[in-house]
C-alpha cells in the first residue's frame, strides 16, 4: 500500500488528538505530527469541558458521529485507558413554564427514534430523582436515562497514548503562522522552524479560519461562543449520584461533579478566538435563577472558568478535504459536541484522507458526509 508521506495535524485538542490518532493508525503515513501552539495540549476549549454523552443532542448531520463513536466509548481500546470513560449519569431537561412546552415536545419528538428513547417523567419521580430540584405544578420533565458522563482527560489521554503507540509526533510550543503550497504539498511555518508536509489537517477549534487563512485557504464562517462554568459546594451527601439538570430553554444547567456541583448559564457569547474568561454578570445571573429552582442555597463559589464552542453557520462540523485545495483537511466547528463525536469524528478524518470516502464503520449509522463537508459553506 502506497504512502502517503507526512501529515501535520494543528490542534492538540480533542478534535486534534482524535485525528491524529486515526491517522497515525491507518498505518498509510511515513509521518503524522500533531502541533499545539500552547505549552500543553488541550488548554482552551477541551481542557474546560464537562461533556456527556448523550445520544439525543447536536445538530442533525452530526449525530451520526455520536453513534459512531458509541463502541469506543462503551468498550474502549484496553490498550489505551487505565479505567471507564464513561459513567451513568441520567438527564434531566425542565420545561418551567407552559410558554416552553411546545420547545419541550419537540425535543422529546426528536429522542423518540433513538436507540434509547427519552421519556416525559411524571413530576413525583423526577423529584425523587432529583431531591435538590424545586418543582412546580406547571413543570414538565424530559428524562434521558441512559446519557452518560464522559472522563474528558481520560478520552484525550486515550488518543494522545494511541498516537504515540503508532509512531506519532507531538510538539508543544509550536504555533503555526502560516501555510503555503510547495510541490505537492505545504511548507508549514512554526514558531520553531518551518515543516514539509503532503498533507495539512486544521484542528484548530476557535483558530480554526486563522490557521485557514494563513495557508490561504477560504474561510468557512466559524463563531466561537463563550460558555462560562463555576463550582459550588453541595449541601446534598449524595449528590454525586444525581443526574444532570438543564432548563429547556438553556437558561441554566448543573450536574454532580464529587461533592459539588459544576454549573453553567449555558451562555453563547459571540468572541474572538482567545483564552476565554468568566463574566461575573452571567455568574451572579445563574446564581439567583439556581436558587429559584434549586435548594442548592448557593452564596459562594468555589471556582469559575470559561471556554469557547465554535459552530459553523449551520452548526454542523466542517469535516473533509477543502474544495479548493484537497491536501488541506478541515476538522473544526465541534460546537458542543466534540467530545462526544471525537472517535466518530476522528475516524471520519482519517477515512476521508486516506481513501477519500467513509469506511464501513459507519455504514449503519445514517451519516450523510456531504453535510458536513467544507463545501457547503462556500
Amino acid at each position: 500500500m502506497q504512502s502517503l508521506g507526512h501529515i501535520v495535524v494543528i490542534g492538540g485538542g480533542i478534535a486534534g488528538a482524535s485525528s491524529a490518532y486515526y491517522l497515525a493508525a491507518s498505518g498509510r503515513f511515513d509521518r503524522v505530527s500533531l502541533l499545539e501552539a500552547e505549552a500543553q495540549l488541550a488548554h482552551h476549549t477541551t481542557g474546560r469541558s464537562a461533556a456527556l454523552l448523550i445520544e439525543n443532542y447536536g445538530a442533525g448531520p452530526v449525530r451520526p458521529l455520536t453513534t459512531a463513536s458509541l463502541d469506543f466509548f462503551h468498550s474502549p481500546p484496553a490498550d489505551l485507558v487505565d479505567h471507564p470513560v464513561i459513567e451513568p449519569r441520567g438527564i434531566m431537561t425542565i420545561a418551567t413554564r407552559t410558554a416552553d412546552y411546545d420547545l419541550l415536545d419537540e425535543q422529546l419528538a426528536d429522542g423518540a427514534h433513538i436507540a434509547n428513547p427519552v421519556v416525559e417523567l411524571p413530576l413525583d419521580q423526577a423529584a425523587e430523582i432529583s431531591p435538590h430540584i424545586v418543582f412546580g405544578p406547571e413543570h414538565r420533565v424530559m428524562w434521558e436515562h441512559c446519557a452518560h458522563s464522559i472522563d474528558v482527560a481520560g478520552v484525550h489521554q486515550a488518543y494522545v497514548r494511541g498516537l504515540k503507540r503508532a509512531g506519532g509526533e507531538i510538539h508543544t510550543s509550536r504555533r503555526v503562522d502560516a501555510a503555503r503550497p510547495s510541490h505537492h504539498g505545504w511548507l508549514v511555518e512554526t514558531t520553531t522552524g518551518d515543516l514539509q508536509a503532503d498533507i495539512v489537517v486544521n484542528a484548530a477549534g476557535a483558530w480554526g479560519d486563522v490557521v485557514a487563512v494563513a495557508a490561504g485557504i477560504a474561510p468557512v464562517g466559524l463563531q466561537p461562543l463563550k460558555r462560562t462554568a463555576f463550582m459550588v459546594a453541595s449541601p446534598f451527601a449524595e449528590s454525586a449520584s444525581f443526574p444532570f439538570v438543564a432548563d429547556v430553554q438553556h437558561a441554566w444547567y448543573l450536574g454532580p461533579d464529587g461533592s459539588q456541583f459544576l454549573c453553567s448559564p449555558a451562555d453563547e457569547t459571540p468572541s474572538e478566538p482567545c483564552d476565554a474568561r468568566a463574566d461575573e454578570v452571567d455568574i451572579a445571573r445563574t446564581i439567583d435563577n439556581l436558587n429559584v429552582h434549586t435548594r442548592l442555597g448557593i452564596r459562594s463559589v468555589s471556582s469559575h472558568w470559561a471556554g469557547l464552542r465554535t459552530f459553523a453557520p449551520d452548526r454542523a462540523m466542517v469535516i473533509g478535504p477543502d474544495p479548493d485545495q484537497p491536501n488541506f483537511i478541515w476538522c473544526v466547528g465541534q460546537g458542543g459536541t466534540g467530545i462526544q463525536t471525537s472517535p466518530g469524528a476522528g475516524r471520519l478524518v482519517a477515512d476521508l484522507t486516506t481513501t477519500g470516502t467513509p469506511s464501513a464503520h459507519f455504514a449503519e449509522t445514517g451519516l450523510d458526509a456531504s453535510a458536513l463537508a467544507p463545501g457547503r459553506l462556500r
